[in-house]
């Protein structure tokens, strides 16, 4: 009987202190069992996949893009890069490494270097050596901005799968005709000489952009309209003080004979040919965007997109014009009088 007792006593204490402790909002929870850290449920080889943690999201705004380009052509040699970096258009390929091909200076030489069969465009920097172009007011060289363009397009180009070939890979003279050697050696889809501009007719309210294109061929007269509308996409993202010709846009220029005026887009006929001369260098804040490795590197990439556009789509491009008459002459240059060839070895 006094087991008994006890044993009701014990039940009715421990119902009381279990009352108690529900009553009590202090008083703390029972430990939960312990949770997998993410460490633990992350296998350490290759072989397990299972996870309860979802993983953590990329903080990369980089996308992969993938262009499909026209096969570039395999077989004989079209051009050739020295040791040196100079390309030159191949003559002959003489079958025991070494090739007669044009110089820079249009002079038929014997070299050796790597053989270039072809190539899916051809940028062509403008000027070189000597021959500076146009200098801005605070003294930036056309031929080195085009150069650092063209380089950087080339870049770009070649991280989405093309085959690229500059026309100059220095600074040097080249010939208009060695130029277009290269590329109607190599038969790009598209060939781009970069330049930039100076002595605009006055200020505006829009970027000055203007490309050119090769009268007799709709593709030359496409690609110009892409590049157009590219080029002042980029350009009009800047409040600066613009200057502009009257006439800014994609557009072409005649001979009095009725074929094309520019040297470049003449001798390259046969091959889709563009001649861009983006912004105007003689302008001083445009001359401060042209010499910044940042904007350099945003014009590359209205090159680079206008070029995609054109191999990969059938957008017309826009901004054509209708040209006023010209009657002063282009630039100096070109030609091979006292042009002196870089070293080939």
């Amino acid at each position: 009987m006094g087991r008994q007792l006890a044993a009701a006593v014990t039940a009715i204490l421990a119902v009381a202190g279990a009352l108690a402790s529900c009553a009590n909002p202090d008083q703390p929870e029972p430990p939960a069992a312990a949770s997998p850290s993410t460490t633990t449920l992350r296998s350490t080889t290759t072989t397990s996949t299972t996870t309860t943690t979802p993983p953590a999201p990329t903080t990369s705004t980089t996308e992969v893009r993938r262009v499909r380009w026209p096969p570039v052509p395999v077989g004989p040699p079209r051009a050739v890069v020295t040791a040196s970096g100079v390309v030159l258009a191949v003559v002959r390929d003489d079958g025991d490494g070494r090739f007669l091909a044009r110089s820079p200076c249009g002079a038929e030489v014997m070299v050796t270097g790597t053989a270039i069969p072809g190539a899916t465009v051809v940028l062509d920097p403008g000027h070189g050596g000597d021959e500076a172009g146009a200098i801005g007011p605070a003294g930036t060289a056309e031929k080195d901005v085009n150069l650092a363009v063209a380089q950087e397009a080339k870049a770009q180009l070649e991280a989405l799968g093309a085959t690229v070939v500059l026309t100059r890979n220095g600074d040097h003279r080249i010939t208009l005709a060695s130029r277009a050697a290269i590329a109607i050696a190599l038969r790009p889809e598209v060939f781009v000489s970069v330049h930039h501009n100076a002595e605009p007719d006055g200020p505006s309210e829009e970027p000055g952009a203007e490309t050119y294109f090769q009268v007799a061929d709709p593709a030359s007269r496409r690609a110009a309209g892409l590049l157009y509308e590219e080029l002042h996409r980029v350009l009009r993202d800047h409040d600066i003080a613009w200057v502009a010709d009257r006439d800014a846009g994609a557009k072409y220029r005649r001979r009095s004979d009725g074929t094309d005026y520019y040297g470049i887009l003449q001798r390259t006929a046969g091959v889709p040919a563009v001649l861009s001369e983006a912004a105007f260098i003689s302008n001083p804040p445009e001359e401060a965007l042209l010499a910044s490795p940042a904007f350099q590197s945003a014009e590359a990439g209205a090159i680079t997109e206008a070029v995609v556009r054109f191999v990969t789509t059938d957008d017309p491009g826009s901004g054509f014009v209708e040209p006023y008459p010209r009657s002063q002459p282009a630039g100096p240059g070109g030609g091979p009088g006292g042009c002196v060839d870089p070293p080939l070895g």
